[in-house]
């Protein structure tokens, strides 16, 4: 599979990249205006420069979810590495379960390749939103569960964890915490990449609700194909911390992560669009 993958990349190169970017001109104009406004000290010529990052690593990621799925463990385990995962399994067991809050960053696809570095017995719940197009729900499902997590959709997920635990069968929880929420229904809002932002605290209730420590995936792109990712704790006992505590330590590293390599984050989301009432 790695000589699929070298393939793959060099059909972005050659293919998908220059059709995307410069044929169909895939949300560029959201992208553009997205870096200027988190950006404002960049150049244009800075900020050029992360917009065709970005939509290279953006292609790199299609085809990197494609071709894990035909990965095995063992490769899968070269491309993604985690570290740290002593002492996150150590809060995990303790606990009966953790919550993992990551963002739409780096190939956000192969984070479910975690459940390899889990304890034995713990099982990896990834949280999601039912796509409207029906095929390309079944191939998000499909290369999700291949590494032996478990996909719920966000309606669902309480219901689980419940059931789980009355089972006496220790889970962790995936996140994806940077959608953006509606502004009526916000409760943390944080001065985020020179802007005031609302977050999702999903994994704050979840993890005060059951004392499940909560770690954010810190992730690096080491080069193509290859990530990093430092398994860092947010509150190993969420149940001491203030209102939006969680959250906001969640969005300083994320945007510590953004910072560090600008082009892996999915800047074709509308994050900003709505703003405090």
């Amino acid at each position: 599979m790695e000589f699929g993958l070298r393939i793959a990349h060099r059909l972005v190169d050659w293919l998908l990249y220059p059709l995307l970017y410069y044929v169909v001109r895939y949300r560029r104009k959201l992208v553009r205006s997205n870096l200027r406004s988190c950006f404002p000290d960049r150049s244009e010529k800075q900020l050029l420069t992360i917009e065709r990052r970005f939509y290279r690593q953006f292609c790199d990621t299609i085809v990197e979810a494609v071709c894990g799925y035909w990965m095995d463990d063992e490769t899968m385990r070269r491309h993604v590495v985690f570290r740290n995962t002593e002492e996150a399994n150590r809060l995990i067991d303790a606990a009966g379960g953790g919550i993992f809050m990551l963002a739409h960053y780096g190939n956000w696809e192969w984070m479910a390749s975690i459940q390899q570095w889990l304890s034995p017995g713990v099982t990896e719940l990834n949280v999601y939103r039912r796509l409207k197009n029906k095929t390309a729900d079944r191939m998000m499902l499909a290369l999700r569960r291949k590494r032996g997590g478990v996909c719920v959709e966000k309606q669902r997920i309480l219901r689980e964890m419940v059931r789980y635990r009355a089972e006496k069968r220790p889970v962790t929880v995936g996140l994806l915490s940077d959608q953006k929420p509606r502004p009526e229904v916000t409760r943390t809002w944080v001065r985020f990449l020179h802007q005031e932002t609302g977050f999702l605290d999903g994994g704050e209730v979840l993890s005060k609700k059951f004392g499940y420590p909560v770690i954010y995936l810190y992730i690096r792109r080491l080069r193509r194909g290859y990530y990093e990712v430092d398994l860092r704790t947010i509150a190993a006992e969420p149940q001491q911390t203030q209102e939006g505590e969680i959250t906001r330590k969640y969005a300083a590293l994320l945007e510590r992560n953004i910072l560090e390599q600008p082009e892996l984050w999915l800047w074709t989301h509308n994050r900003f669009r709505w703003k405090r009432n």
